[in-house]
């Protein structure tokens, strides 16, 4: 059973940095999350209602609801500075713990690319053909001159 519930909305893990979430929950907490509270969290993150997420499990959903109130979004709610605030929506705890930084960035795979396009380049779509099952795109990619990289590699021409 456990490793089914491990399984169950890990694609969480791809959108979300859980290791410091985890972390930062078990030290608000006072002891660290239970898999049962790990899992429900999860299906938050990735979109799923309580009610969806009581349906994957088999429980009820009230039963569920109850439980979210009484744990993680207390929990979640102390994490991210809002104690005062009612959860008006579960998608609420989403969008404040994106607010608060646990969310990966897009930007941090693209920062890893080896020659990344510098921030100051122009990329114009010059034109788009659509020919049988074929789609040609023609890019027009003006970079700065000397690129920032070049610039203390380089000695003046004479």
């Amino acid at each position: 059973m456990m490793k089914q519930t491990d399984e169950l909305f890990a694609q969480a893990e791809n959108q979300w940095d859980l290791e410091n979430l985890y972390t930062d929950l078990a030290s608000t907490k006072g002891k660290n999350l239970t898999p049962i509270e790990k899992l429900h969290l999860r299906g938050l993150l990735c979109g799923y209602s309580p009610a969806d997420i009581a349906e994957k499990r088999k429980k009820s959903a009230r039963g569920l609801e109850v439980d979210l109130c009484k744990t993680l979004y207390q929990y979640i709610k102390t994490l991210v500075d809002r104690d005062n605030e009612k959860v008006e929506n579960w998608r609420n705890i989403c969008q404040w713990l994106e607010e608060a930084g646990y969310k990966c960035q897009q930007a941090a795979t693209q920062s890893q690319l080896s020659n990344p396009i510098p921030v100051d380049a122009t990329v114009h779509i010059s034109n788009i053909n659509f020919e049988g099952d074929k789609i040609e795109i023609g890019i027009l990619l003006q970079l700065p001159n000397p690129l920032p990289s070049d610039s203390s590699n380089k000695k003046p021409a004479q």
